[in-house]
């Protein structure tokens, strides 16, 4: 039995490569060659390749080794840590509805 893969939305390989593009910037940026990223993250020089091309079939974690041995891990904890339409929807339903009045009670009438 094969496995079935999530599709890929064209907005989602939009993100995915310029991400790998932002990786690959920031390797070249450190004066790191493929290699020495490769070496350090554990993977291949064809999978850091992949990386930086966006590759949606790599494996979150081999991104995340990637962003590790460029020092960029933390960057991850800003993914979703502001956000803003999630807050609003979590407050739309936070807001108290209107009740109807109290019922007097047919005692406590005076």
């Amino acid at each position: 039995m094969s496995k079935k893969k999530a599709p890929i939305l064209p907005s989602s390989r939009k993100i995915m490569k310029e991400l790998g593009e932002n990786l690959k910037l920031a390797r070249l940026r450190r004066k790191l060659s493929a290699e020495q990223v490769a070496e350090r993250a554990g993977i291949s020089r064809a999978t850091l390749w992949q990386v930086e091309k966006g590759a949606p079939t790599v494996a979150m974690g081999t991104y995340c080794q990637v962003l590790f041995v460029l020092g960029l891990e933390k960057d991850l904890l800003k993914v979703a840590a502001d956000d803003i339409l999630g807050r609003k929807l979590q407050d739309a339903e936070l807001v108290p509805k209107e009740r109807a009045p109290k019922k007097k009670n047919m005692n406590e009438q005076h």
